[in-house]
């Protein structure tokens, strides 16, 4: 089996601890990841703090294969992922050439001021992250991608780092419906199918719709046979307890 890719996500922005802005990064992120056969393991959201943000980073980025960032990387005084990225590697920053000369796509020469060109400045030893909607770039410095907030700025970085990231086995999924049961009725025997099975994680999802309550039990795993045993004990599990309750 491949060798387990990780990976962490920090959400950098006061907007979105104080509830201005509803993260729909996150979610996103974390499929796309999971998609590709990168373990999204642990997501944390800072202030636009300058010791928060590069605390994080180096805790996060020595931890993990992968560092993803987002926010931070815009043209007003409160955007200083960059600045704080290249502390965070003791490197310089400065106006990257490359990142001017995309910006120059954009805008008119008098419509580039100085504001707009912080977005020009880039960590000393970063390589760019092509920005094909606004055009000012993200940038990977090490095992750490700066990308933008912006849902959909962010998702276009996202496609075109992929092809560049390591990936390992890709996390396969069966989702198994306890109709009629209720996790008290199964959280014992659940408990002791997923103890009996390495190598595999089992959690059961309750929703609610029009139609009532809903449990689903999720089996996840990367070896194929692992997976398929378990679900077929889950399933064993919930045959017995509905035939307990079944008339006679």
């Amino acid at each position: 089996m491949a060798a387990s890719v990780t990976a962490a996500l920090l959400v950098i922005g006061d907007e979105i601890l104080t509830g201005r802005t509803k993260d729909k990064n996150i979610g996103y992120i974390a499929e796309y990841l999971t998609g590709i056969g990168i373990d999204l393991r642990e997501v944390r959201i800072v202030p636009d703090v300058e010791e928060e943000i590069v605390g994080a980073v180096n805790a996060l980025r020595q931890r993990y294969t992968y560092l993803f960032t987002t926010g931070g990387i815009g043209p007003t005084h409160d955007d200083i992922t960059a600045d704080c990225i290249a502390k965070a590697f003791g490197v310089g920053i400065d106006h990257d050439p490359r990142a001017v000369a995309m910006l120059r796509e954009r805008y008119q020469p008098d419509e580039l001021n100085e504001a707009r060109l912080r977005m020009a400045r880039i960590p000393d030893g970063a390589d760019l992250i092509e920005n094909p909607i606004s055009r000012a770039p993200g940038f990977r410095l090490g095992n750490v991608f700066v990308m933008a907030g912006v849902p959909s700025i962010m998702q276009a970085m996202l496609d075109n780092i992929s092809p560049t990231l390591q990936t390992g086995a890709r996390m396969i999924a069966e989702t198994i419906d306890a109709e009629g049961l209720a996790e008290g009725n199964y959280a014992e025997g659940l408990a002791a199918v997923a103890s009996s099975h390495e190598g595999v994680s089992i959690g059961s999802y309750p929703s609610f719709s029009a139609g009532g309550f809903r449990n689903q039990i999720v089996v996840r795993g990367k070896d194929p046979a692992a997976v398929a045993n378990a679900t077929l004990a889950v399933n064993d599990l919930l045959r017995r307890l509905k035939g307990d309750r079944a008339p006679l």
